[in-house]
């Protein structure tokens, strides 16, 4: 089991397929595992690089807070110690906000950017009402049990149509989770970096060509986000999906592949084997 080492965190990478490479940054809780929809379909063209973030799975679990910053240099860990000086760059949620800090910290290291189910941070983040059901969900998760706020966050998490009319997507996707749920402290540590996070002075400073990707029905980060980033990100894209929630990629697997698509469009080589048309 390969590691990464960022001062005293070790962080469990893996790799997946072959070709240029993409760097995998997971959301809040998430673990290699919880990719397992989006592997598979870009490792058909691409080297595609995950990891455990810190405080989860089989990575340094943190008896104190920390930034999404740090976060940050951990992926650029990651990169060093699978041998990429540079890599496409794909975070969803957390991770999205972690691959903002990677591109303006080390432009270098950023080939292309995917930023999914993200926000800018700060004064200029949209978050869910106080009122709202998902905002008390929230408040309530932490101090669940991991099975149970899997299954309870399911109506946020998910948009209407795939609860119903493919559940199978989702009792696979919460199979996965649940493998290696993060551990109370770990959520907390992980929702204090989310709420300390603000780019968006920042953002116009960006270099690499940027993809910001977002489900219309996402109640935990309202697609008001990413308006505010496709808009502050210098030619930045912005790709909406209408029947898509907070996990488009489970909602809308379609998602992937155009994420693929844009990812080989800003690869220096082209690999042979490209992908099918939409």
């Amino acid at each position: 089991m390969p590691f990464a080492r960022n001062g005293s965190v070790e962080l469990h990478w893996e790799s997946f397929g072959e070709g240029p490479a993409v760097l995998l940054v997971a959301g809040q809780g998430m673990t290699v595992d919880g990719w397992w929809a989006t592997i598979p379909v870009l490792a058909r063209s691409f080297r595609v690089i995950a990891f455990d973030n810190r405080d989860t799975g089989s990575s340094t679990r943190l008896p104190w807070p920390y930034s999404v910053a740090q976060m940050a240099y951990d992926a650029v860990a990651v990169l060093d110690a699978a041998g990429e000086q540079s890599a496409h760059v794909y975070g969803i949620s957390l991770g999205g906000l972690v691959a903002q800090e990677v591109a303006l910290r080390h432009p270098d290291r950023v080939q292309a950017l995917v930023l999914g189910a993200s926000s800018a941070g700060g004064f200029a983040a949209y978050k869910p009402s106080p009122s709202s059901l998902a905002q008390s969900f929230l408040a309530r998760a932490g101090a669940m049990g991991a099975e149970e706020a899997e299954w309870a966050a399911v109506p946020y998490t998910y948009a209407e149509k795939t609860r119903r009319l493919h559940p199978e997507r989702i009792f696979a996707d919460i199979a996965h989770r649940v493998a290696s749920p993060p551990e109370p402290l770990a959520y907390l540590h992980q929702a204090a970096a989310v709420a300390a996070h603000d780019a968006y002075a920042r953002l116009n400073k960006m270099t690499a060509p940027t993809l910001v990707v977002h489900g219309e029905q996402d109640v935990f980060v309202p697609p008001a986000n990413a308006l505010v980033l496709a808009e502050r990100i210098p030619g930045a894209q912005l790709r909406l999906w209408p029947d898509a929630s907070h996990m488009f990629t489970i909602d809308e697997p379609r998602a992937d592949w155009e994420i693929a698509r844009f990812l080989l469009h800003h690869s220096a080589v082209r690999p042979a084997d490209d992908l099918p048309a939409a």
